[in-house]
């Protein structure tokens, strides 16, 4: 293990990383007491032979210390903090902000395009087993994931037999080029914080922020955990994202997404597939035990709050108010079974920039008060409190908002 003491240090690269940690081993980066220490990247022209990164470590980084440590990548490409192993954050104040381009973008999807697609050219048995699909899907019962919509299935990739033999497919718009709409890969693109491994918020307070198409606040591949500290990020992608599961066990956060989910987890099994196969993973991808949860995607349907496809959400603690949308307003849930502590969906919730909303229970006593710095006419969100009790009748009210509801189930869904 290495250890890196900065004290009062301010440092500006022209090209690739500031701060290489090249080193196979762990090494430690700490703001000594009481000093503030700034790194800057301006340009990530030369990516075959610089670090992309303000900060860029091979091994495992750990940063700590009593000061604080601020992190600014202007250039084109540059990401914040960077490392192919796990980052640990604890004690310091940790400033990031990423404001350069990505280095383009490709389609999501196959070379050239999605082709062109002829109902009519479907094999008969390819259609009968797509009919024997459809009526799976819709007897299926809400295991979690997504919650049921009220006369059916979703209303995306859907098949309809009214044409007798013939079925039609209502598939999105796909762009010229290819790809999915909304769905691009992104070339560099200047995230906040990322890591190949887990991402781990002990303590300390730690600030992200994004302002390019494609960049996520924080990204763990292999997960994120907030155990501690207070968490703020505003990302233009996903304010958090990570290839495995986000555990919220004490921390204060506030994810905020302008352009995407607030919150998105994408297990191996979770994902959803128009054409079956859409089994829950037993696995959770998003736990919530206690501390602050607030994860806010601005832009509405599909994008949410809380993301996790067909991957269980687990919420045992903790204060949670989300705002988004989902596929049809209908966002990634817990079953009764994963809502240890009872948890409400409001559908059709609006939101007002900067108006309160506040949850009484039924004395009438306030229990919480979230102020939201944008407007959303129609939002799906996940409320719970560990205030909240089985039985009991509580009220969500806002400027032109006002809803009680009673928790028959742990998992109770008001209109």
């Amino acid at each position: 293990k290495a250890k890196v003491t900065l004290d009062n240090l301010s440092l500006t690269s022209q090209e690739g990383a500031p701060l290489h940690l090249k080193n196979k081993k762990k090494v430690e980066v700490v703001a000594a007491k009481g000093t503030e220490n700034t790194l800057t990247i301006t340009a990530c022209n030369d990516t075959a032979n610089h670090k992309a990164a303000t900060i860029w470590a091979k091994d495992k980084l750990l940063l700590s210390g009593k000061g604080t440590l601020n992190i600014i990548a202007t250039g084109d490409g540059c990401r914040g903090i960077k490392s192919k192993k796990d980052i640990t954050i604890e004690d310091i104040t940790l400033n990031v902000t990423t404001s350069g381009n990505n280095l383009g973008e490709k389609p999501f999807g196959p070379p050239g395009g999605m082709p062109p697609f002829n109902p009519d050219d479907i094999p008969e048995e390819m259609k009968k087993q797509f009919e024997e699909m459809r009526k799976q899907f819709d007897d299926m019962k809400p295991q979690g994931g997504f919650p049921g919509p009220p006369g059916g299935r979703p209303d995306f990739g859907r098949m309809r037999p009214e044409m007798g033999d013939s079925l039609e497919f209502d598939f999105p718009e796909m762009p010229e080029g290819g790809g999915f709409g909304g769905k691009h890969k992104y070339v560099a693109s200047t995230k906040g914080i990322a890591s190949k491994g887990k991402i781990t918020i002990n303590s300390g307070n730690v600030s992200v922020r994004t302002s390019t198409a494609g960049a996520e606040g924080i990204e763990g591949k292999e997960g994120v955990v907030f155990n501690g500290g207070n968490v703020d990020v505003l990302a233009t992608d996903d304010a958090v994202n990570a290839g495995d599961c986000i555990e919220f066990n004490g921390a204060n956060v506030i994810a905020r997404s302008t352009g995407n989910d607030a919150v998105d987890s994408n297990p191996k099994s979770g994902f959803f597939s128009p054409f079956g196969n859409n089994e829950q993973s037993e696995e959770p991808a998003i736990i919530i035990r206690g501390g602050t949860v607030y994860a806010w995607s601005q832009v509405g349907s599909p994008e949410e709050g809380l993301d996790c496809d067909f991957a269980a959400l687990v919420i045992e603690g903790g204060k949670v108010f989300s705002v988004g949308g989902g596929m049809g307003e209908m966002p990634s849930v817990p079953t009764n079974e994963n809502a240890k502590q009872p948890t409400a969906l409001l559908i059709g919730l609006g939101i007002e920039k900067d108006e309160p909303v506040n949850i009484y229970d039924a004395d009438n006593k306030l229990l919480d008060t979230v102020t939201i710095p944008f407007s959303l006419r129609r939002s799906a969100s996940l409320v719970s409190n560990p205030a909240f009790k089985l039985g009991k009748t509580y009220t969500v009210k806002t400027k032109g908002y006002e809803k009680t509801f009673t928790f028959k189930e742990n998992f109770t869904t008001v209109r």
